[in-house]
């Protein structure tokens, strides 16, 4: 039986992106697809139950966090598609199953899917290729210009208050964005853990334990905080060679 879904987007090119990706997924039936948010608010209240809306966050006369409120009962998962990382936070406080960051790839849409509804056997098994897996931030420092982050080149994030600098292998920026809404957006990645109230960090990263400090591949050390300690600790166990010397 196939899941049921809707898409929700103002702009018809990322409603046409998701049928697209829907169409290379023999198990998922698009139901309908909306431009006008309250046209969808009308027709999905008063029509079935389905098992995925798409829906944008950042669109008129109605937003997509006002929709999701009136239509989250219609729904078995709702996944929030925007290309604003600052609506994460409230996305789920509306119970939000995801939040798919544009651009995204077809691999990470699939893998999304593919995490929601685990026992669904005619999903394909999608992985996201993670060299290829990006996203953009505004770099504070050139005149809030788009900026590449690859998820492979993060060696760690600091919080500044209503600022974040992301360490990568080549270069440090600074983005307008809490720690809290990073944190959602790499949620789905193993990779990386948070060390500090300040600090999350990619453990394939950490070059030296030194006590309760990490020393990250760029010379970067990191206190590790109380509350963090035991995460961290298991982590750092669980990739030391054991041997028979006490």
């Amino acid at each position: 039986m196939k899941l049921t879904c809707i898409v929700i987007d103002d702009d018809i090119h990322a409603v046409n992106g998701i049928k697209s990706y829907i169409n290379y997924l023999p198990n998922i039936h698009l139901i309908n697809s909306y431009t006008d948010p309250l046209q969808a608010l009308n027709e999905i209240t008063a029509g079935d139950h389905v098992d995925i809306v798409f829906i944008d966050v950042d669109m008129p006369m109605i937003s997509g966090l006002e929709l999701s409120k009136a239509i989250r009962h219609k729904t078995d998962k709702l996944i929030f598609t925007t290309s604003h990382s600052k609506y994460a936070y409230e996305a789920f406080e509306m119970n939000a199953s995801a939040y798919l960051l544009k651009p995204y790839t077809f691999a990470r849409f699939a893998e999304t899917v593919n995490r929601l509804f685990p026992l669904s056997p005619s999903l394909p098994n999608v992985s996201i290729k993670r060299e290829d897996d990006y996203f953009f931030v505004r770099n504070k420092n050139e005149k809030n210009s788009l900026i590449k982050v690859r998820y492979t080149d993060i060696v760690a994030i600091e919080s500044l208050q209503n600022y974040v600098r992301i360490f990568t292998l080549n270069e440090t920026i600074v983005s307008y964005i809490a720690l809290s809404e990073i944190k959602i957006i790499l949620k789905d990645y193993q990779n990386f853990a948070q060390a500090h109230r300040s600090f999350i960090i990619a453990k394939n990263y950490i070059e030296k334990v030194e006590g309760n400090t990490l020393k990250m591949i760029n010379d970067l050390t990191i206190n590790i905080g109380n509350s963090y300690r035991e995460s961290i600790q298991d982590y750092i166990k669980e990739k030391t060679i054991k041997t028979n010397r006490s």
